[in-house]
This record gives structure tokens, C-alpha cells and sequence, in this order.
């Protein structure tokens, strides 16, 4: 960006570093640009739809003062401010693949717009580098063109600007700045450097032209661009605004403007800290102010008197001084206590899911026995007195909490009717559990009918499950492990992966005798065989020819089997310890290269084409063993697809292919792959419909389940990156491997087997290259195959991606149980009730932790993104749940009955 580079060095500028705060995603950075107040998390959800602003805003305050305003960009701003704009056009911001169009509808605007006089201010939104970004990372080779574009345009505002002053009575200001950055992966919406580093511009002829080296830009924050906008325009500041004067902007101004400029802004923080603090006299930072206040009153006094001009600079500086000071301790105090929490809204959501927790807890026993039986006692907690009195306590608090609440509530907010539900709700929880422990006390209290003692004690698999499960929900509490959470992962499979190794040497070695024993017992029934003079016919060497054959065979087969069990377990940590050099992840080392930014690198797309072509390949070997031949030929021709389809849009090449063939958007070549997608799992579903009906047709059934899964991971491939292609090979190669070494052979019962797919669910998470950050979220997997932004498709696709790993895992959990035909009937409710719980167990503890640590200083940059991440793994979990009860055979058979 040369012209922009020449202005930063020589020209009439101000150049600074903005540091936005988390989450860095598009409508909760306009906000604080335009309020200079700090957003909520809650607007990364409502990023997507974004609400009218209805708080106060330079927006506002222009409109308010007869200023005309115009847009062109991102329709964020439309939704934002619907009816304050005289002229505006908007552009969706969500469909990222697309690079260009996004700016020729801003630009084309400008040679007509920059020659009318009809306007007053001008804010254009480009999209171009963003999308760029999220497709192809920020060092593509697309990038270098689109800053030279954008050089082209500031160059075409500026001259323009420039050749209009002569007959405007102010000069021009021309801003440039940025709403977010973008970090490694070319994502952003983390907290990382190079997320919340933003470019801040100032250029106006009112500012003194630059002489000498330029110095390393001023940090400020992005949040001081509304106070000194709104200063610049002659505006009133936002009234949420805790955003500080940018001083170098206005050091061209006389003292007496400066001191009073500060004075504004000292005086808009110091009201706004009484608003929300009761004790805000004692706050160091309203201190400070009076003082400076005081001080600047003495100044006032000397200037009417025209006292000394080096008295009154003196004088001046240090009143300066005092100002800045106060406006830091203002600002800091209020992003602290400006952040309002819903308590009351808070409370009730933690209650539902504590009771929803402490009701799986005590039905723990029943639902892990021989008959799975998740009982909820209905009839009699909702027709007691008990359920009412509680009931009308719970509305009774609720009017008095609405009534009497001075800030905004959510659960205040919505209808009484749902309010109502909720509590009824929650009455009904209290009582089932209360009926519950009334019978769990009840049966404790009468004598047992049966003395037969469990035997069952517990293995070190066991205890290496229950001490890796507590000692997670443990680390929640520690803002370094949510960031490096991957590692507690990696860990406990690695550990998993030893204790299993134990457990089949036990298996394979210890338990030996027990086959001496049959060996024995065979050899002397073949004796009594011989001895016995009956049936003549038979010749007896020749039996013993062929048992002696029969046998040998089977201890070849049994000593293979044991050596390739054994060798399973480290086959399995160095499929593992491959992953993780593929993807670096976290925080602490997310900035070290590592294989996947080698493969992604323009030097080396050969060989990340030899490797995508190659994880196809295996793809298609480990999933077609349980597919009908027309889903196998199915399953090759999409995987064909993805292939052409990771060509045409340039992340890989066919060997015939053209260098300089032209980038498309390969939306033909996905949708060619979404048809064999739905085909597979639409022949799937029919036979899983067929096994519901025909209930004895349970083979059907399994291979309907293997077929749907095929189908997901079909849909994954696509979705996927091409250099994260092996992650998907090696998840089927480890459940390959655990199915046919460990879990069949070893007889591990239902709840270790859904345990082990739980934690290696979560260690493929990390594997794929996601974090607790939500600049890891792959936005592009939404857009593959749409040539505009539809909605649900996008959320749909972006989540599956995301979430790939558990998913996957959990529905191979569903096929494996359900294919296991010697397995107890109750096998299917036991794997769902332990994955429901597993899951529930860290999400209570977590909502409760970060409730307590609300006022931690990574609340916004480390807890908040997780309990988003938790929040959706929520609604996949409970999705997978309901998936595993209508497979349920057991279950569909009472339903029928």
C-alpha cells in the first residue's frame, strides 16, 4: 500500500495501533466503535442476525444533529442503524467465498458520491480482505492485490478530499481503521495479537505534515475512536461511552481547546461511573477528575487574567496531565463494573440444569443394571400439594424479582406464560428428585430379599476413567488449562492407551491357563474317542490328522492375534502423536509452525495434493466394508468429487491441470458430492425405517446405521481442509483398530466402551486444529457448495465441521453397540445414559465456575468462548441422544407395546 505507507511517513497524519477487545467478530466491533462502550459476548450469537441498536451512538448523536450520513458495505451496519442513513447499500458479510463483488458494490458508489455535496459523513465497510482471509488464509496470494486496491481507493477519498477544501470552511477528516484482525489461520474472533491489533489512521490537512524517523505507533484502544469522533465532529460522547480521548489528534488545538476537550470527556465518564457504581465518590478515578477539575479552574482564573505565558504552560501541561491520568482510572474502573450480569436469568438456567444432573445421578444405578431402565417418577411429585405450594413460591419470587428489578432482566423480558412453564418446570424437577431420594431411602430402610452380595470391584481401567473424568472437570476451573485443554486430552487418551496396553497383556498372558485347560480337556475326549470301539467306520488317524491341523491353525490364528493386540495400543499413540504435529492448537504454542501451515504453504501443493489424493484413498478402504455396492460406488465417485472440488477452488491440483487455470468456486463439483452425501444416508434411513417396522430384522438395521455414518463421513471429507484429510483417516483407522483389537476380544462392557469414544471424541476436537478460542471455528466449511448466504445450511455446515470429531465418534459408538449382536440388550441405553452424563457432568460444574469467576480478568477472552463451545456441544449431545433412543430396540419395543 504505497500512497497509504507515504501518509503514514510524511503526510498530514496520525497513525495508531486500536486494541479491540474480545470477542473480535464484526457487530460487536461496530458497536464499540460507533458507542465506545464494551459489547457482551451474547452478540456473537447475535452477530449472525444482527438487532437494531437502540443504545446511544455516534450514529445517534449525528443523526440527532442534522448530520448526513451515508453507507456503502457491509449490511451489518444497515441492521445496526436502519433508519439513520440518508443513502445507504448493503452487501451480506457471511458469504465468504466471495472476494470481489462485496467491493465493487461499495466502489462503484465512490466517483459519483465524492462529487456531490449532499452528504456529511461517509462510512464504507469493505469485506474483500476478510473473506480472503477465512477462505485462503492471510498469506495468500490474494492478499497482495486486494491491499493494492484498497491503496487505489484511499488514494481516489484522499485527492478528493484534498481538491475540496479550498471551499469548505472545516478540512476533511479521512479515517481508516479495521473492526478486527485476523490471526495465523486467517480466522479471528480469539483474543490472540493478531486478532485485537487493529490499524487506526487519522489523515486531515488540519494536522501538522510529519518530519523526522517515523516512532513505533501509540497503542490505544478501539474503543477511544467514539470520544474522539464525536470531540472532532462537535458532538455530545456516547452516554455508555468509558472510551478516552485520543490526545495526539487534537495536540494541534490551544490549550484552552485541549483542556476543555479533555474536561468533556472526563466529565461524560465521571457521570457515567455514578450511574453504575454507589460508592463512586471513594473510586480513585472520580478522585483524580475533581482534582484535575480544581486544577483546571485555577488555570481558567489565570488565563482571564493573562497571567505570564510560561506560568500558564506550566500550569497547563500539568493540568493536562492530571486529566489524562483521571480518564485511565475512569476507564478502567468502568469496564469493570459496567459489565451488568443477569443474575436472576442466571440463576434459574443453573438450577434447571443442577436438578437435571442431580436426576441422572440418582438414576445412575438403575440405568447402568441389566435392565436400563431410566425411571422418572411422573404422576405422583405433579399431583402433589408439594409441587403447587412450590410452584406459587417460584412465581411469587419471580413478580417481586420483576417488579422490583432496576436494570433490564431476560427472564423478566419474556412472556408470562413461558415464565410460568419455567417454573412449573423446575417444581416438577424438585419434586421427582425428592421423590426419588424418598424411594432410594425407603429401599435402604426395608431388609433385602436377596443376601447374594455383588461381587463386582473395580478395575484399574476404571479408575483411571473416574480419576481422568473428575480431574478434567477440575481443570475448568483454571483459565490456563481451558486454554490448553487440548493437552488434558491428549494426555488421558495416551494414559488410556497404557492402561488399556495392561489390560491386554493380563488378557493375552495371565489368562492362559484357562486355554491349557481346554487343550486338555480336548486331547482327553479324542483318548476316550480312540479307546471306545464305537462306529468302526470312522478312520481314526485320519481324525487325528485333521484335528492336529484344526488345532495347529488355531494357535497360529490365536498367536497372531495376540501379538497384533498387543501391538494395537502403539499403533494407536503413534497414530496420535502424528496428529499433533499436524495441528498446533491453544494458546501458549499456537504460534509454532507445524505440519499443516507446511502442506498449506503455495510452495508445497504438490505434495498436499499427493496427500489429499492418498487419505482418499484410505478413506474409501476403511468405510466400504460395511456398505452395499451401491453405496460403495457412491461413496468412490464423491470422494472423487471432493477431490475436484478441492482443485477447482485451487487448494489442490489434478496432475493434467493447468497452473494457470483460472481459481473457481467449485460450487458444481460440492453439490455433485452433496448428492451422493444425501443418496448414502437417504439409503441408510430406509433401512433403519425398515428394521423399526420388521423389529426382528435387526441386520438391516446395522447396516442402515454403517451406511449413515459412511455418509457423515463423507460429508465430513468435503468440509474438511485438505491437509486435515489424515486427521479423518486416522479417526477410522483407530476405531478400525479398537474394534477389531481391544473392545471385541477384551469383552469391555457398554459404559467403558462409550467412555473411551467420549474422550477420544474430544482429543479429535483438538486434533482437527479447533480451541476454546472462536478463531479456530472454520467459517469457509459453511459455504461449500453455496453461491449465496442461506442461513441454516451455513450454521449447519460450519457446526458439523467444527464438531466432526465428536459427531463422528458418537454415531460410531451407536453402529458398534448396535452391530455387537452377543452384546446384553441393555447395551445401546447404557452407552446413551453414560454419554448423556459424561457429558452433563463438566457443563454443570463449568456453568457454576464461571458464574463464581464472572469478574476474572479472562472472563470475556478464556471462559466466555467455552461456554459457548459448551453450549453447542450441548445441543449436539443431546441430539446424539435422541438418536441412540430411537435405535433403541429395547426402547421401540416397549414403545409398541
Amino acid at each position: 500500500m504505497p500512497y497509504v505507507t507515504q501518509l503514514v511517513d510524511k503526510g498530514t497524519s496520525h497513525s495508531f495501533i486500536a486494541e479491540a477487545k474480545p470477542p473480535t467478530v464484526t457487530m460487536p466491533r461496530i458497536k464499540a466503535l460507533m458507542t465506545g462502550s464494551l459489547p457482551g459476548f451474547i452478540d456473537i450469537i447475535m452477530n449472525l442476525n444482527s438487532p437494531v441498536l437502540l443504545e446511544d451512538s455516534l450514529i445517534w448523536q449525528a443523526k440527532t444533529a442534522g448530520k448526513r450520513i451515508i453507507f456503502y458495505g457491509d449490511d451489518t451496519w444497515v441492521k445496526l442503524f436502519p433508519k439513520y442513513f440518508v443513502e445507504y447499500d448493503g452487501t451480506t458479510s457471511f458469504f465468504a467465498p466471495d472476494f470481489t463483488e462485496v467491493d465493487i458494490n461499495v466502489t462503484r458508489h465512490l466517483d459519483t458520491v465524492l462529487k456531490r455535496e449532499d452528504w456529511d459523513i461517509l462510512i464504507l465497510h469493505y469485506l474483500g480482505l476478510d473473506h480472503i482471509g477465512h477462505i485462503s488464509g492471510p498469506n495468500s496470494p490474494l492478499v497482495g492485490p486486494k491491499l493494492q486496491e484498497m491503496d487505489k481507493i484511499l488514494k481516489k477519498i484522499h485527492l478528493s478530499l484534498l481538491s475540496k477544501e479550498g471551499e469548505a470552511s472545516l478540512p476533511n477528516l479521512l479515517v481508516v481503521c479495521s473492526d478486527h484482525g485476523m490471526s495465523e489461520t486467517g480466522s479471528h474472533g480469539g483474543s490472540s495479537e493478531e486478532e485485537v491489533h487493529t490499524p487506526l489512521l487519522f489523515v486531515s490537512s488540519a494536522f501538522t505534515k510529519r518530519s523526522g524517523s517515523l516512532k513505533q505507533p501509540e497503542l490505544v484502544q478501539q474503543i477511544d475512536l467514539a470520544a474522539t469522533l464525536a470531540i472532532g465532529l462537535g458532538l455530545p460522547i456516547s452516554r455508555n461511552s468509558i472510551g478516552n480521548l485520543i490526545l495526539p489528534v487534537i495536540e494541534g488545538k490551544t490549550m484552552r481547546e485541549q483542556l476543555r476537550f479533555l474536561h468533556l470527556n472526563g466529565f461524560q465518564l465521571s457521570q457515567l461511573l455514578q450511574a453504575n457504581v454507589p460508592a463512586y465518590e471513594k473510586d480513585p478515578g472520580f478522585e483524580h477528575f475533581k482534582v484535575a477539575e480544581k486544577s483546571h479552574g485555577n488555570w481558567i482564573r489565570l488565563y482571564l487574567e493573562e497571567n505570564s505565558s510560561e506560568v500558564l504552560l506550566n500550569l497547563g501541561k500539568k493540568v493536562l496531565k492530571q486529566y489524562l491520568e483521571a480518564l485511565k482510572i475512569l476507564s478502567s474502573s468502568l469496564s469493570k463494573q459496567v459489565a451488568q450480569y443477569d443474575m436472576y436469568s442466571m440463576m434459574v438456567g443453573t438450577t434447571i440444569i443442577l436438578e437435571v444432573l442431580f436426576l441422572l445421578l440418582l438414576s445412575l444405578p438403575k440405568a447402568l443394571s441389566s435392565r436400563a431402565e431410566f425411571e422418572v417418577p411422573l404422576s405422583s411429585p405433579l399431583f402433589s400439594l408439594l409441587f403447587y405450594l412450590i410452584c406459587l413460591m417460584l412465581c411469587t419470587v419471580h413478580v417481586i424479582v420483576c417488579t422490583s428489578a432496576e436494570s433490564l432482566c431476560y427472564f423478566c423480558s419474556i412472556s408470562w406464560l413461558i415464565s410460568v412453564g419455567v417454573m412449573m418446570l423446575i417444581s416438577a424437577l424438585m419434586c421427582i428428585i425428592l421423590s426419588a431420594l424418598g424411594k432410594i431411602f425407603m429401599n435402604n430402610k426395608l431388609p433385602a430379599k436377596n443376601s447374594a452380595v455383588s461381587n463386582s470391584s473395580w478395575s484399574e481401567l476404571d479408575v483411571l476413567i473416574l480419576a481422568g473424568t473428575l480431574g478434567h472437570v477440575l481443570s475448568l476451573g483454571a483459565s490456563s488449562f481451558i486454554e490448553e485443554e487440548h493437552q488434558t486430552w491428549y494426555f488421558l487418551i495416551n494414559t488410556l492407551c497404557l492402561a488399556v496396553c495392561q489390560e491386554i497383556c493380563r488378557h493375552y498372558f495371565l489368562l492362559k491357563e484357562s486355554d491349557f485347560q481346554f487343550s486338555t480337556v480336548l486331547k482327553q475326549s479324542v483318548e476316550d474317542f480312540k479307546e471306545t470301539g464305537h462306529f468302526k467306520q470312522v478312520d481314526v488317524p485320519a481324525c487325528d490328522s485333521k484335528l492336529n491341523k484344526f488345532a495347529t491353525s488355531a494357535e497360529l490364528r490365536k498367536g497372531s492375534e495376540k501379538w497384533i493386540g498387543l501391538a494395537s495400543p502403539w499403533i494407536i499413540l503413534i497414530c496420535c502423536r502424528l496428529l499433533r504435529s499436524l495441528n498446533q492448537t491453544g494458546v501458549q504454542w499456537a504460534h509454532r509452525p507445524d505440519f499443516g501451515h507446511w502442506l498449506t504453504s503455495s510452495e508445497h501443493k504438490d505434495e498436499l495434493s499427493l496427500l489429499a489424493a492418498i487419505s482418499l484413498v484410505m478413506i474409501f478402504i476403511l468405510v466400504q466394508r460395511r456398505c452395499s455396492l451401491v453405496s460403495k460406488i457412491a461413496m468412490a465417485l464423491g470422494l472423487l468429487g471432493i477431490y475436484s472440488y478441492r482443485a477447482a477452488i485451487g487448494n489442490v491440483v489434478f496432475p493434467w491441470q493447468q497452473s494457470n487455470k483460472d481459481v473457481s468456486k467449485g460450487i458444481i463439483e460440492a453439490r455433485f458430492v452433496y448428492v451422493f452425501v444425501l443418496g448414502i444416508i437417504f439409503t441408510g434411513t430406509k433401512d433403519v425405517l425398515r428394521s423399526q417396522v420388521i423389529s426382528a430384522d435387526s441386520k438391516t438395521k446395522v447396516t442402515g446405521l454403517w451406511e449413515i455414518y459412511s455418509g457423515l463421513v463423507l460429508l465430513a471429507a468435503l468440509l474438511f481442509r485438505p491437509h486435515n484429510l489424515p486427521v479423518l483417516v486416522f479417526c477410522l483407522l483407530i476405531q478400525l483398530i479398537m474394534t477389531r483389537c481391544i473392545w471385541t476380544p477384551l469383552k469391555f462392557d457398554a459404559a467403558q466402551i462409550t467412555i473411551m469414544h467420549y474422550w477420544f471424541g474430544q482429543a479429535f476436537f483438538y486434533f482437527q486444529g479447533n480451541s476454546n478460542s472462536i478463531a479456530t471455528v472454520d467459517v469457509s466449511a459453511g459455504f461449500v457448495g453455496l453461491d449465496n448466504y442461506v442461513e441454516i445450511p451455513a450454521i449447519f455446515l460450519t457446526t458439523f465441521a467444527t464438531f466432526a470429531g465428536p459427531f463422528l465418534w458418537a454415531i460410531h459408538l451407536l453402529c458398534y453397540l448396535s452391530s455387537e449382536g452377543s452384546r446384553h440388550s441393555a447395551a445401546m441405553g447404557h452407552g446413551c445414559f453414560c454419554y448423556a452424563l459424561l457429558h452433563s457432568i463438566p457443563v454443570a460444574v463449568y456453568i457454576i465456575l464461571v458464574t463464581g469467576l464472572r469478574y476474572h480478568l479472562f472472563i470475556w477472552s478464556v471462559f466466555s468462548p467455552k461456554l459457548l463451545y459448551e453450549g453447542m456441544h450441548v445441543f449436539i449431545t443431546a441430539a446424539i441422544c435422541v438418536f441412540f433412543t430411537a435405535m433403541d430396540q429395547k426402547q421401540s419395543q416397549k414403545i409398541q407395546d
